[in-house]
Order: C-alpha cells, then structure tokens, then sequence
C-alpha cells in the first residue's frame, strides 16, 4: 500500500514498498508539459526535459552520466502534454546519489547558450525522426485535430520554428514559472522505506521555492477536423476518432472494454474485419488518450492508398453494426479477462508502479488498489459499453492522414 507525505513547501511525496526487490524506481513529476507553453514557448517543455541533462555550474553533463553510470543506475526524462518526469532505476542503497543528482540537474540549471545551441540540434533531430515515421506523424495531426485550438493542440516535441527561437530567458521563464515544489511529486517504488525518502526529500528539496503556476481547464470545442500531410508513398496512414472523455471520468473502465472489443487484441472487431478477412492491413489498432479536461478515442490503420476507401467503409460498418446489434456478454467476458491480466502485469514492474503513483498524484487522480479497479471493472456492464459507443460514435468525427491524399479528397471519404 502507498503512503503519501506533503512537505512544508508543497512538494509531496508518495512511495509503494516492494519487499522482494533490492532496487528501487524513482521519479520527479513537474507539472509542466506542452499545453503550459504560450505561443513564443512552444516545444520548451520537452526542450528543457533535454537541456537539464547538461548540468549546471557545479557539474557537465559528462559528469552527470558518469555519476550514474558508476552505481549502474537507469536514469533518463520524457515530457508529455501535461507533464515532465525525470525519473531513475537503481539499486536501493544508491537512493540518495541517483536522487541527489537529479534535484541538482531540476533545482540548478545553468542555461548556458553554449548547452542550448547544441540541444537544439539534438531536437530538431528528434523533430526530423518523428517526421520521418509517418504513423508517429498520422498520429499527431489527429490529435492537432481532435483538439483544434485547445493547448493539447500543441506539439510536444514543439516546431523547427518555435525551436530556432528559443533561447536562454525564454526557457528560464518557463522553468520558473513551471518548476517549482507545490507544483510536483517524488513518487518511488520497489526497495524503499517511506519515511527515509522523506528525509531525504527535505534535505535535497527543502530549499525548493514554491511559484504560483495554476492552469486553466476548459473543454475543446468539438468539431469536424482533418489534417493532412501529403506525401507520396505506397502506404496511407490513418488516424480517425474523436473527441473522448477526461481522466477522472467514471466512465473510464467501460471505455477500456470498448476498446478491447473494437480494436485493443487480435481477437477484437476491426483486426479481423480489416486484417484476417480482408487483408487490407498489417497495423490496425485502436487507441486512446485521457488529459484533465478532455479526452481522444481513435483508430489507427495503415494501408495502402487503392484500400482506403475500403478500409473507412468497413470501418463504418463495423461501427455501424455496434450501435445496432451491440456486443455481446462473451465479448465483455473476454474484454475484462484481457484487462485484468494487462492491469496486473503492468504492476509487477517497480517502474510502471512509480509512473501509476506519480502520474496519478500529480493529476490528483485517486489512487487506487489493484483489487479497487478489478471491481470497478467487473462492474461494467453491456449496457455501459454501449453508452459509452453511443456517445462516442454520435460526436463529430476527425482524422489525421499522412499519404498521397489532399485534405478535400479525405473529407469526402469520411
């Protein structure tokens, strides 16, 4: 069972033992992620995950990776649209250096325009890598459609544009405004005893100034969007869906099971009437995404351009006939059994645990046991999957393609 302590100047602390293991995984949750960016910070969210990496005045990054490297530790970053986690793995005795250098590289940056002119480069790589992976690519215009004009909308790895632009004052405003002790968590689990993380957490972060950073929450406006990146290529990757639910949702757990049946297995609809019928495609899965206040339900298909056409019609009939017929008790049945051996599997693993805690606490999201979320999901009933497809299938509709497509021609299919 977790436990969970706020110190004085906000930052709280939560830690999950696991007796049997002798390392442990720990992470620092900012609440700062692409959608606190204003329109001149795009991308410095993810910009600056990468730039503390580089050390400040005390220690480079060389010495950075060193000091890691010498206790074996796991140590790396990633940033989403709401948050930014640092986060290592290591053997329980070196808790206090792994989590020592981390408040060191958070609390001390050094902005050097020597380190920024260098990671730059670095990002902008990153940007060409995406770029270069046209379902990762099919993927974001979705969901610069899905939330047209909300700050979800925002890019997290930012554009070339808004990356040659920034510099050192504009990324210390941002971590000032953004990093700071009442808005983050120091989650851990694995080999850790609560109260000593505690004290080490005050003597690293106690000095931690606190800032006012609130974020506004609003609901995106729904519409029907597509976005397009022409391309000539042999294979046309699709993304359709539409605008879902929040995380703190009670609808959640029947949300899980739908997309088990639609598209979350081989056994599910879509993979066998696009795939094993058919053949149209290799890849075809569905997908979603839940934030504060909004939430993104999708289909991801990569074909070939002739099979698109039929690839949307089945899709429709397929959803078509959902609405109609339903699904039935033994789809459920299977649904719940394949989300509850996922469910637990996933705790097994000291990081994934560390993520739940963190993730969950920085959302003040409730926590709960892996015996509190198998009974919610056994709660859900045929008749909640079927709300929940009725409210989804009833929304507008959206789409992000990458192909040899124009934006008229995809609007015409959908």
């Amino acid at each position: 069972m977790f436990r969970l302590t706020r110190l004085p100047a906000g930052l709280r602390v939560i830690s999950e033992p696991m007796p049997s293991l002798r390392s442990v995984a720990v992470g620092l949750w900012i609440d700062a992620g692409t959608r606190d960016e204003t329109a001149t910070e795009s991308g410095a969210a993810h910009f600056l995950e990468h730039l503390l990496f580089k050390g400040n005045e005390r220690m480079g990054a060389r010495e950075i990776s060193e000091r890691f490297d010498a206790i074996g530790a796991e140590a790396n970053a990633f940033t989403t649209k709401e948050a930014t986690c640092f986060w290592v793995r290591l053997l329980d005795e070196d808790l206090a250096e792994g989590l020592a250098l981390i408040a060191e590289m958070v609390q001390r940056p050094a902005f050097r325009v020597e380190d920024i002119d260098a990671e730059r480069q670095v990002v902008l790589e990153e940007i060409n890598m995406t770029e270069d992976d046209a379902a990762d690519l099919a993927h974001e215009q979705f969901f610069r459609a899905v939330f047209a004009g909300h700050p979800l909308e925002r890019p997290v790895l930012g554009e070339r544009g808004s990356i040659a632009g920034l510099g050192p004052e504009t990324l210390r405003s941002f971590w000032r405004r953004r990093y700071r002790a009442n808005g983050a968590v120091l989650a851990a689990a694995g080999s850790v005893d609560h109260d000593q993380l505690v004290v080490l957490a005050e003597a690293l972060f106690g000095d931690w100034p606190t800032a006012d950073g609130g974020r506004t929450l609003q609901a995106p406006a729904a519409a029907n969007q597509v976005r397009v990146v022409p391309r000539e290529s042999e294979q046309v990757h699709l993304v359709v869906g539409t605008q879902a639910f929040p995380r703190s949702d009670d609808r959640r757990y029947a949300l899980a099971a739908l997309d088990h049946v639609l598209g979350g297995s081989a056994s599910s609809r879509l993979f066998h009437a696009i795939r094993e019928e058919r053949g149209l495609a290799y890849s075809v899965y569905t997908f979603g995404a839940a934030f504060a206040d909004a939430g993104a339900y999708g289909v991801y298909v990569g074909t070939t351009a002739a099979n698109v056409p039929t690839v949307l019609e089945v899709l429709d009939t397929e959803l078509t006939r959902l609405q109609r017929d339903g699904l039935t008790d033994a789809e459920l049945k299977r649904a719940k059994g394949g989300l509850r051996g996922s469910m637990a599997l996933a705790l097994e693993d000291p990081n994934s645990r560390m993520v739940r805690l963190g993730r969950e606490e920085l959302a003040d999201v409730e926590h709960l046991s892996v015996d509190e979320r198998l009974r919610q999901l056994d709660a859900v009933s045929v008749a909640d999957v079927m709300d929940v497809a009725d409210t989804l299938l009833d929304r507008p509709r959206v789409a992000g393609v990458v192909g040899p497509y124009s934006e008229s021609e995809v609007k015409e299919l959908l």
